[in-house]
């Protein structure tokens, strides 16, 4: 809990930092340091064997003045409510950064999907869409997949909500399978978003993508696609971690590089990386310290990059593609490197870029191409990269601290002209 409870400290920080520099009064972070709303809410599922269990879920709306709250939920047995708030308030500065008219939310349930069955998890997702209807809707909070949920989980809540409403409700939820209104590009938009900021950070910063090299811990949806669109532009990816099914770590290395479509098989087929031809095993600490990497792409879990594993690092940029995968700890340790650290809320924000499209969409009942839907994100994300490049050497702040100066200047100018303050 206390991880958790840091990280509610470490957003709340931030807000106070960027009001302060902002010049802003204290009521500004005053109306940003907590949810507006958090529900709280108990299911009742029904298991195979004929019991009821109990699980706890959870909802926060953090600041709605820029629009209907959006945020994903996730199953997982470490969900509780400090996360919950602080996803929340992610995602509010997430979507600010990049321009489009959301506030943050974020849900979940505590609970372990490994050790549910699909009927357990088809009625304990009903269950919450039931909890927690009045609480949502396509003009209020959209859910989306997080951690553990995904597109048949969309389509359950977005049933399931539809039957309380009594009409179809397709804008109720994102990340839905395209037959039910999902939207063509939304699988690989995340993973697009953190390769837009490869390669933008890689022309501010004079380094030559075609020839740098990679490394990227943790190729799932995000850090595939990320692997596939940098390989586009002619980058090599040199190594790649994972966690083994044994729970622990590990990562694969060939200074030549890495096939990443055949990596890419190779996982799927066999569910590790481990084996994979021409690459070898080394150990995560190796992963961190390698001497010959230019962009280090952290794309799994919170606190990946910490004081222990950041004095290592010697890669030249570090490009964030999970939520909080950087300790304050590890980036004060790497601003004194020089590395360049491009913030979450900024580099895989073209996720939520993508359900607003999606959003959009089934609010129009009209559809788009995938290369239409592509355009547009790289439109919106080269833009919110400009405009944080731009207020990191305006201000003089480190790229997080001008991430929350873009998203907040326009939060508050919100604030300000709606007489909240």
């Amino acid at each position: 809990m206390s991880q958790k409870l840091n990280l509610l400290e470490s957003v709340q920080n931030e807000i106070k930092m960027a009001c302060e520099k902002l010049g802003l009064d204290n009521s500004y972070y005053e109306l940003l340091k907590e949810p507006e709303k958090v529900l709280v809410v108990q299911i009742p599922v029904r298991m195979d064997d004929g019991s009821i269990k109990t699980f706890t879920g959870y909802r926060s709306q953090h600041c709605t003045i820029m629009g209907p709250a959006k945020g994903g939920f996730r199953y997982h047995p470490d969900v509780n409510l400090d996360e919950v708030k602080s996803l929340s308030m992610w995602m509010t500065f997430k979507c600010a950064v990049v321009g489009i008219p959301y506030g943050g939310a974020k849900g979940g349930v505590c609970c372990n999907p490994k050790e549910l069955s699909k009927g357990e998890l088809e009625r304990l997702t009903r269950g919450y869409a039931r909890a927690i209807s009045s609480f949502v809707g396509d003009e209020k909070d959209i859910p989306a997949p997080d951690v553990n949920t995904n597109a048949q989980i969309m389509a359950w809540f977005m049933d399931e909500y539809s039957k309380i409403k009594g009409y179809n409700v397709p804008g109720v939820v994102t990340g839905k399978p395209i037959s039910l209104g999902g939207s063509h590009g939304r699988e690989q938009a995340t993973g697009f978003g953190v390769a837009i900021t490869v390669k933008k950070a890689c022309e501010a910063l004079n380094i030559d993508l075609a020839n740098s090299r990679i490394a990227i811990q943790g190729l799932g949806n995000v850090g595939s696609y990320t692997a596939l669109y940098c390989s586009k532009y002619g980058a090599k990816l040199v190594a790649a971690a994972g966690r083994a099914k044994d729970g622990g770590t590990y990562a694969i290395y060939n200074k030549q590089g890495l096939d990443v479509e055949k990596l890419l098989e190779y996982k799927a087929k066999n569910g590790t990386m481990l084996g994979f031809p021409g690459a070898k095993e080394i150990s995560a600490d190796e992963f961190w310290a390698l001497d010959d990497v230019d962009i280090l792409v952290p794309a799994a879990l919170e606190n990946a990059i910490n004081e222990n594993n950041a004095p290592n690092i010697k890669a030249k940029i570090i490009i964030e593609g999970a939520n909080g995968p950087t300790t304050p700890e590890a980036e004060r340790i790497l601003s004194e490197k020089g590395i360049a650290v491009f913030p979450d809320i900024l580099s895989n924000a073209g996720g939520v870029t993508a359900s607003y499209f999606e959003w959009v969409q089934n609010l129009m009942n009209y559809y788009w191409t995938e290369d239409e839907v592509i355009s547009k994100l790289e439109h919106i994300l080269t833009r919110a990269f400009d405009d944080v490049y731009n207020m990191h050497k305006e201000a003089n702040v480190s790229l997080r601290q001008a991430a929350y100066l873009v998203a907040i200047k326009r939060i508050a100018e919100n604030m300000k002209l709606r007489g909240w303050v």
